[in-house]
């Protein structure tokens, strides 16, 4: 649920540390990467797929990926986010993801669902590969427990 409150800056950090505090974070195994498909030949679904996104021209999905890096694409280490029912977690995306940049100086990727048997609205979080031990210990300092 999108909610609209009228907070202050400080509020709002410690409002979303709380809520992050609440927030059941799973770290998923392995290397991830994005491959793209033509507009016209949608990727086929299967468990290993984990988000599927389109723009004008191609189908990008994001999936488990060779961890040697042969391949050029870039890795990434994933970890996620589900809230619980009711929480107010409005402009979560923006602050962790600030939050993050300023503490290991690069940014990420975030892909949002939804599961209403859970909650709600849930994200997939993306970084370098090699920054995934650090983005974990960032987002632990963080939460308000």
């Amino acid at each position: 649920m999108v909610s609209v409150s009228h907070e202050t800056p400080d509020e709002t950090r410690t409002r979303l540390r709380g809520v992050l505090g609440l927030a059941e974070m799973v770290v998923l195994p392995g290397t991830w990467s994005f491959f793209e498909s033509p507009r016209d030949r949608p990727p086929v679904l299967d468990e290993d797929l984990l988000a599927v996104v389109r723009d004008e021209t191609s189908w990008s999905v994001l999936r488990p990926a060779d961890e040697d890096g042969e391949d050029g694409r870039e890795r990434f280490g994933v970890f996620s986010f589900h809230f619980p029912d009711g929480v107010d977690n409005s402009g979560f995306v923006g602050w962790l993801a600030s939050a993050l940049k300023e503490e290991l100086g690069t940014g990420v990727f975030v892909v949002c669902g939804s599961n209403g048997d859970r909650g709600g609205v849930y994200d997939y979080w993306g970084c370098p590969r090699e920054l995934l031990d650090d983005a974990v210990s960032a987002v632990h300092r963080l939460a308000i427990a």
